[in-house]
């Protein structure tokens, strides 16, 4: 049995920040309390923040399928280093995750390779049947998720975006009536729905080559976003579903997110550091390394999104980490892959924001206790407190970190992010009280299925 004491830092505990020690006993919390003593080995947090690990509820490892852009050892060795302890990884691998058979295969691969825990999303494609849904959450998928502005290629088993309209190996995306179709399953089996929020017929009606970003911005507009958050919410609130927005990225979305909240609808909002850090006009110093989709919008996005975290309506915050190869990422804007890592930044971007809002302690709820309690891990994650697993990040408050490709852990070295500079340094990382990233051990974690 192994004994580790953190000391004298200062501790996230659920009641709020306070002076404490951290007592772990076999990989789990064992007391919160000052002036404890332990047999094992010490550490000395004096002047450091000691917080519960991030729990990133959208990454995407490209494992397997595409591991010269990432596999699950670079994308868990990227999580541990930024102080993420728990990645929940994105259906959209190859095969995409669509059946339990396909969910179990790719578990074991990310337990082969994997140096944090991790949980799978399941694929809600056009053709799915509750059925398939039902294995998935049998087999431990932690929600279902829906590309509504993507299609399916029947060939490759993967998603792919902008498809000739009369190739035969092509499915269309999940739709609305996909969604009406399988949320009362969704619904019944209590796992989020969640939903890639750009709707399809606008993107159509506004497509055009982005040869500049003004143009990838109006072949994206807001307008996508709010009229899918607006259909998928009537569809979930009807069913009784859980719907939950990912990577919102503008003020126009976040007003249809409220308004349905208002409406009586369960759900929940993420949005990700490059909304909050960046905008369009940031473009010309980054190039092609900013390009995601949805894209990085305006000032007056970012300050909307900005806010509407402060006020708790955005409960989480994720990365939508999707590294590509550098080749692929230097192209020209137009043929640029859409995507760029964010995981190991995720802590460190939402300290700095939640710094500049006046109160850095919003930060760990942000990204460690509000996303372990939206995928139902919140009786063993997402908390420094006695039961709990110790995942557990030691932040200096007082030392600068800026990012830059030679510390990189992602094969893509340069993103979105490159060259921004925050005022915390991460120092340790624990995963089950034993230091992150030094072998192979994370574990597949499934959710306690409560009601929301």
């Amino acid at each position: 049995m192994t004994e580790r004491l953190i000391k004298r830092g200062t501790v996230y505990t659920p009641e709020g920040p306070r002076q404490a020690d951290v007592l772990i006993y076999d990989g789990v919390i064992a007391q919160v309390e000052p002036r404890l003593h332990s047999s094992g080995e010490t550490i000395d947090a004096k002047g450091k923040y000691v917080l519960p690990g991030a729990v990133d509820v959208h990454v995407h490892s490209r494992d397997p399928g595409f591991p010269e852009k990432e596999d699950f050892g670079t994308l868990t060795a990227a999580a541990a280093a930024g102080g993420v302890t728990v990645v929940l990884d994105m259906p959209n691998t190859v095969p995409a995750v669509d059946s339990a058979g396909v969910l179990e295969a790719k578990s074991a691969l990310a337990r082969s390779r994997a140096l944090v825990d991790f949980g799978l999303w399941g694929l809600i494609r056009s053709s799915s049947t509750p059925e398939q849904l039902e294995g998935l959450a049998a087999a431990g998928a932690v929600g279902f998720k829906a590309y509504l502005a993507y299609s399916f290629s029947l060939s490759r088993k993967q998603i792919i975006s902008s498809p000739d309209a009369d190739d035969p190996d092509v499915e269309p995306p999940a739709d609305y009536g996909t969604l009406a179709r399988l949320a009362p399953t969704v619904a019944h089996l209590g796992l989020p729905l969640a939903i890639h929020a750009e709707d399809p017929a606008i993107l159509a009606a506004f497509r055009r080559p982005p040869l500049t970003y003004d143009d990838l911005l109006e072949s994206r507009p807001p307008e996508a976003e709010a009229v899918a958050i607006s259909a998928a919410a009537a569809v979930a609130r009807d069913a009784g579903a859980h719907l939950h927005v990912a990577h919102l990225s503008s003020a126009l979305g976040l007003r249809a997110a409220q308004d349905a909240i208002q409406n009586g609808t369960s759900l929940s909002l993420e949005t990700c550091p490059q909304y909050l850090l960046l905008t369009n006009l940031d473009f010309e110093r980054i190039g092609a390394a900013m390009k995601v989709l949805p894209p990085v919008r305006t000032e007056a996005d970012r300050q909307a999104l900005v806010d509407g975290l402060r006020r708790g309506v955005i409960s989480m915050v994720s990365t939508d980490h999707a590294p590509h190869t550098d080749e692929e990422k230097s192209r020209e804007l137009a043929d640029a892959a859409a995507g760029s890592p964010g995981v190991q930044t995720l802590y460190l971007s939402c300290l700095q924001i939640a710094k500049d809002l006046g109160d850095v302690w919003q930060a760990p709820r942000w990204v460690s206790t509000a996303p372990a309690a939206f995928a139902g891990m919140a009786n063993r994650k997402g908390a420094i407190a006695p039961g709990f697993d110790a995942d557990i990040v030691i932040v200096n408050p007082s030392a600068r970190t800026r990012v830059s490709p030679d510390g990189m852990r992602s094969r893509q070295r340069r993103g979105a992010l490159e060259g921004r500079e925050f005022d915390f340094a991460i120092e340790q990382v624990y995963l089950r009280g034993e230091a992150a990233g030094d072998r192979a051990r994370g574990r597949m974690v499934r959710p306690a299925l409560v009601a929301r």
